[in-house]
Parts: C-alpha cells; sequence; structure tokens
C-alpha cells in the first residue's frame, strides 16, 4: 500500500500493534563513535522481527554525496550494498512490539519524509517517538558515558539534567522530526549520547550501550546490551593500554578528568577552588589524544 506522499510502500499483512513506541535509528549527520549504527545493527540481529514499509531511496538519498559500495573480484562486479531505510517491527525480550526506523538520513525532500513517518506514527497508533544520536563532546573516556535527553513535553525527560543551554547547531532529520511531532501534538524525544571527541572517529560501543539503556528507561522496553558492554570492557581496557603506554597521553586524560570532575562538582554546587594552575582547555585536550590514537592505529597497535 502506498503512502499518499509516495514514499513509501507499507506491508499488507501488518499485524494489530497496541500503542507502539517508534525508535528512529538515522545515519549520516552526527554518528560519534557510530553509536547510531551500533545500536540499530544490534538491535536487527538481537531481536526478532520484519519489515512493515519501506522508502523509496530513490527519491530520497543522494548517491553522489554518499555513493553506496561495490565489490570488484578479478574481472567482475560480485555485489552492491544496496541502501535500505525502512521501519522495522521488532519485539523486546518481554515480546513487547515495538519500531525501529533504521537506514541513512535522507539528504533530499526532508518536509515530505516526515509527513510520511507522521502518518506512519497516526496509522500505526505510535504513542512515543525516541530518536537517536551520538555526539563528541570534551570528556574523558575514564568517566561514565553522559547523555543529554530532549523531548517536546518535559514530562517525558524524568530525571535527566541539562548539559546545555542554548546552542545553534546544524538540524538533522531525526531533531526536525522531533520539532515536528511536538507541532502536531504527538509525544517525540531523543537521547544524545556524548562520546569523548578524540574517539569519535572510533567504534564505541559503550554509547550504544548507553542509548539502549536510556531508551529502555524511558519505554519500559526490555532491549538486550550484553554483547554491547562486554565489547565496551574491550575497547576500553584498549584505549587504557595505549594511554597508559605514553606518558604525554596519560597526563592529557588526566587533565580531562580534572576538568571533568570539576564541572561535575560545579553542577552539584560544591564547585571546589582550584590550585590556581593553568590547564590547557577540552578541545586542546581532546585534539592531541585524537593525534596520538590514530599514529597508535596508524602503527597497528
Amino acid at each position: 500500500m502506498l503512502d499518499p506522499q509516495g514514499l513509501y510502500e507499507l506491508a499488507d499483512d501488518l499485524p494489530g500493534l497496541d500503542s507502539p513506541v517508534l525508535v528512529q535509528a538515522l545515519t549520516g549527520f552526527v554518528d560519534a563513535g557510530s553509536a547510531i549504527q551500533l545500536t540499530r545493527e544490534h538491535l536487527l540481529e538481537q531481536l526478532d522481527g520484519k519489515v512493515v514499509a519501506t522508502f523509496d531511496v530513490d527519491q530520497l538519498l543522494d548517491y553522489r554525496s554518499r555513493r553506496p559500495t561495490m565489490v570488484f573480484v578479478e574481472d567482475h562486479w560480485e555485489s552492491y550494498e544496496q541502501p535500505s531505510l525502512a521501519l522495522h517491527l521488532l519485539r523486546d525480550r518481554l515480546g513487547t512490539p515495538f519500531l525501529l526506523l533504521a537506514g541513512p538520513e535522507p539528504d533530499l525532500q526532508w518536509e515530505r519524509f516526515i509527513t510520511a513517518v507522521t502518518d506512519l506514527v497516526e496509522r500505526l497508533g505510535v504513542r512515543l517517538t525516541v530518536g537517536l544520536n551520538a555526539i563528541p563532546m570534551a570528556v574523558p573516556h575514564t568517566r561514565p558515558v553522559g547523555v543529554t535527553a530532549h523531548a517536546t513535553d518535559q514530562r517525558l525527560l524524568g530525571d535527566h539534567e541539562s548539559w546545555l543551554q542554548r546552542v545553534q547547531v546544524p538540524a538533522s532529520v531525526g531533531n526536525l522530526l522531533e520539532f515536528r511531532l511536538g507541532a502536531a501534538g504527538h509525544d517525540a524525544m531523543g537521547y544524545a549520547a556524548h562520546v569523548p571527541h578524540y574517539l569519535a572517529q572510533t567504534t564505541y560501543p559503550a554509547a550504544a550501550e548507553l542509548l539502549l539503556d536510556s531508551v529502555a528507561a524511558g519505554t519500559g522496553l526490555a532491549l538486550p546490551t550484553g554483547q554491547l558492554r562486554d565489547a565496551a570492557a574491550l575497547v576500553r581496557e584498549e584505549i587504557d593500554k595505549q594511554v597508559g603506554e605514553d606518558e604525554q597521553a596519560s597526563r592529557l586524560v588526566a587533565a580531562l578528568e580534572q576538568q571533568y570532575d570539576a564541572f561535575v562538582r560545579g553542577r552539584a554546587g560544591n564547585l571546589l577552588a582550584g590550585s590556581g594552575e593553568s590547564l590547557p582547555t577540552a578541545d586542546e585536550l581532546g585534539a592531541e589524544l585524537e593525534r596520538f590514537l590514530a599514529e597508535q592505529s596508524r602503527d597497528g597497535e
């Protein structure tokens, strides 16, 4: 069944749904630590599900800006990685159905796409839409991963504290979808995991684990995180090893820890007087750590 906007096709054998949650995991804008990609791949691998709606990517993607990959073997083309933007019906660990919008962020026709998703939200009786994001932050990897929560209604946020005041950032389809859904009277929210900005170009499972934990806490879904937790422990061990073998990198991480801890104390209203010692900025520290870890990767460690 084609939608009125002509952007998606809905499956004919759609089962009855009881006010499901919709998790949207679109990639292509900011995905520090590949946390969004890790999260959606993990859900699709770990949970039973089926595709219930397929979007026409030919209308939505600029192939020349994000070229799909092909594999060439000796004298022929063997495969093509077909882009896919689809709505999946999954069931959590307790059998509760929920929806997952997964695929690349559209390059084109944002408003038509958002109108189409809003149509799906209304047609399928979605009670809450939750967006996933991961942003680079000036935080050390030795501290718990933080998260910024935002919503169309403050009651959806629970006890989440704000890390930011007022900022102006480039728009994304996911954030615009949340904004438009709120204007249309639908509940929507999002979680943005804080990834150490010197690790933004690596794979960071701890951020994906936090995203799933946040969605579970905010929606009541029983979501699997065990494999992500194990992967996060291995990544942490490797980063600690690399940093521990270089005195300068160790000093940089210690300085980031000092800045982070001072910030946390300040948020709690207990900011202690500093020693007066001048510290590099968090951006300077992160850039130096990023350089160090990149050099380690090039050396094959």
